[in-house]
């Protein structure tokens, strides 16, 4: 059996190789800062245009998610949905048909507890590690090495991995056992959702008020109201882009696990309720693939 201490720890005989399955928004700049760091990176992504410029600048493409599996020794994934979680760690061509003993893997993705459990104990039965570690931070923090990562797993795997994780997180902390990560990502995301609607109600009366929007948005981020989603998002606002940082679609499969799994815990969460039915609106009107920021559109028509 491998042991993992013996790969990433970075040193003269350390070996570098880290597959990343997924080059999304946030995917393909982490990649950019794990081969900014000396890593040897292989890629794969299901629409194979979106890992070009990371191939063009030394990046090496494989074919599946098995082939990723077997020339790697840390796999990380970020993909969309659960449902894309389980085919690329289960699926015919999947992480688990070519996984080599003592590698380890790390999902990034945020998704089902449950299935972060399943995959933790897959991972164990054949003699490899697993982690759950989603981020939050958004295109903006992905492409400033910024993320806030929230872990699950053993220790002794998580503290052998940490510096890889400090190649793209601002904020690195272990949670708790398998599943931990993802419900940590939970709680962002309930906290997340106050936040958008607070932000985009804010706007939809300052601008009734009559008021200068950017002169307000600058006020009340300098005192008690400030918050991430305000000083990144509300700019965006008033320049109409809502190019995504991260998705609607996404938003709204993060805030249906949560109150999944609010249900699951006998929990009532009536302003989580409310935020996804908002963004559920959005997305009926047909802007899925904007960014959050784009729940202004409720109110204000372009």
């Amino acid at each position: 059996m491998l042991y993992c201490n013996q790969y990433f720890y970075k040193g003269e005989n350390s070996m570098k190789t880290i597959g990343f399955i997924g080059t999304g928004v946030m995917g393909a700049s982490i990649v950019g800062h794990l081969m900014d760091a000396g890593y040897h990176v292989n890629v794969y992504n299901r629409t194979k245009s979106k890992a070009e410029e990371l191939i063009n600048n030394g990046a090496v493409w494989k074919e599946t998610p098995k082939e990723i599996a077997k020339s790697s020794e840390l796999i990380f994934t970020m993909v969309g949905f659960p449902e894309d979680v389980e085919e690329i760690y289960y699926g015919e061509n999947g992480i688990f048909e070519g996984v080599n003993e003592g590698s380890v893997l790390i999902d990034l993705t945020t998704s089902k507890p449950s299935l972060a459990q399943k995959i933790y104990d897959t991972a164990k039965e054949k003699n490899v590690h697993s982690l759950d570690a989603p981020v939050s931070g958004g295109d903006l923090g992905a492409k400033n090495g910024t993320v806030t990562t929230m872990v699950g797993g053993d220790e002794s795997i998580f503290k052998q991995i940490e510096p890889i994780f400090m190649t793209f997180s601002g904020t690195l902390e272990l949670q708790g056992e398998a599943g931990s990560g993802q419900h940590t990502k939970m709680a962002n995301q309930i906290m997340i959702a106050g936040t958008m609607t607070g932000l985009s109600e804010l706007l939809v009366y300052a601008k009734a008020a009559g008021l200068n929007l950017e002169k307000v948005l600058k006020t009340v981020g300098g005192g008690s109201a400030a918050n991430w989603s305000l000083q990144n998002y509300g700019p965006r606002i008033l320049k109409k882009d809502y190019s995504a940082g991260f998705f609607v679609k996404h938003f709204i499969k993060d805030l249906g696990i949560a109150l999944d799994e609010a249900d699951r815990m006998g929990l009532d969460l009536p302003s989580t309720k409310n935020a996804k039915a908002l963004y559920d609106q959005l997305k009926e009107a047909g802007h899925a693939d904007e960014g959050t920021q784009a729940l202004i559109q409720l109110w204000w028509k372009d």
